[in-house]
């Protein structure tokens, strides 16, 4: 079993959640093997190309959305940042094998090949002793905050998890299926899981137009982990928001005010929107005006929200499905698009997980681009 070195964390500036107390984990969400299951295999993609870079220039968000409400893609050429968490829940039930080794392999890949130093990754493992490097609750979410902080555009930012993750009833009304995403830290028996919402709170909302945050959830119900609105199939759009009925709405003057740091007004504003929110609204309007951002956040995913994660056994040792498969496809074909990264992770796992990875974004997204972090 691999085990890494680990940043240690700088000391939390607030406090972000409430903890459930002794909360039980349905075996049912954990993340557990599959037995592989004969399908056909997709053809691997053969570039003719290079997919071209990610525009500079601002983008409107189109659908209805008001003109001057837009998102910059990342160049990613600024600072990089990465925090990288797995969790073998060692001595607990239902233990994983894989999830320390997706964390060693993925640093060593961002090292390597993405241009990330060894002193810009956070590490957090349950086989470290420095009690700052195990990845408990209150560490996962202070690992969160320091991701984010001081994110400039262009900047590349990449959060890595690989454990078991889980669904929870939503409890804000935002989710169209009735549940949040959640994912267990080492303590989740104690501290209680981690919700999507304080997720996306944490690490979307702060950030500006052209940072680039880049998701890896390499676990079970993790399609929509970070609640990005926009999701994409291998066919390319699966599903996407009507932003007219927005544009009626307070979403876009309290990002306004949020962007040029008027805390207050963005404040006065939530209060309108709220108060509109409880009366009728659907889960998928509430969410949209929540969850867009004007920043560039893509996450992968291991599953989509009603689906499990398979642990694997490749190259001589447990691993992670998705996080394998990011890894080997980025490695033999490193210029693909988004679309075409998708299908490949796919075509990685098809035929022996039946798993069907996710790709999602905080915005409207190309996905004819050249895939960039």
């Amino acid at each position: 079993m691999a085990s890494s070195s680990s940043s240690i964390l700088p000391s939390p500036s607030s406090s972000i959640s409430t903890a459930n107390s002794q909360l039980s984990l349905p075996s049912s969400l954990w993340r557990e093997p599959l037995t592989d299951i004969p399908t056909i295999t997709l053809s691997p993609f053969l570039p003719h190309q290079l997919p071209p870079r990610p525009p500079q220039e601002a983008q409107q968000f189109g659908n209805g959305a008001p003109s001057n409400y837009r998102f910059q893609y990342s160049a990613c050429t600024g600072r990089r940042k990465a925090l990288l968490i797995g969790i073998n829940y060692i001595g607990q039930p239902n233990q994983l094998r894989g999830c320390i080794n997706d964390v060693a392999n993925m640093s060593t890949y961002l090292h390597q090949k993405a241009g990330y130093r060894r002193e810009d990754m956070v590490i957090l493992t349950d086989d470290q002793e420095n009690r700052m490097s195990v990845p408990n609750k209150a560490n996962i979410m202070r690992a969160m905050q320091w991701l984010v902080k001081d994110a400039q555009p262009n900047d590349s930012l990449f959060i890595h998890f690989s454990g078991h993750g889980g669904r929870t009833p939503d409890l804000d009304g935002d989710e169209d299926d009735g549940y949040d995403d959640v994912i267990y830290p080492v303590d989740y028996r104690i501290a209680g899981h981690i919700v999507d919402d304080d997720m996306h709170s944490i690490m979307v909302r702060p950030l500006q137009p052209g940072v680039r945050l880049t998701a890896i959830f390499d676990s079970c119900h993790s399609g929509t982990a970070l609640d990005l609105p926009y999701v994409y199939s291998t066919q390319g759009i699966l599903k996407e928001p009507n932003l007219a009925k927005e544009a009626a709405q307070d979403l876009f003057s309290a990002i306004t005010s949020y962007g040029k740091g008027d805390l207050s007004g963005m404040a006065q504003t939530a209060i309108g929107f709220f108060k509109k929110a409880a009366i009728g609204d659907s889960a998928r309007q509430r969410t949209v005006m929540t969850k867009t951002s004007p920043a560039d956040v893509v996450m992968f995913s291991g599953s989509k929200d009603t689906q499990t994660s398979a642990d694997t056994f490749q190259d001589g040792e447990a691993r992670g499905a998705l996080s394998w498969a990011f890894i080997k496809t980025l490695q033999q074909r490193p210029h693909q698009n988004y679309l075409q990264l998708l299908n490949s992770i796919r075509a990685e796992l098809e035929g022996k997980y039946t798993q069907k990875p996710q790709l999602s974004c905080s915005h409207p997204l190309d996905v004819n681009l050249l895939f960039v972090m």
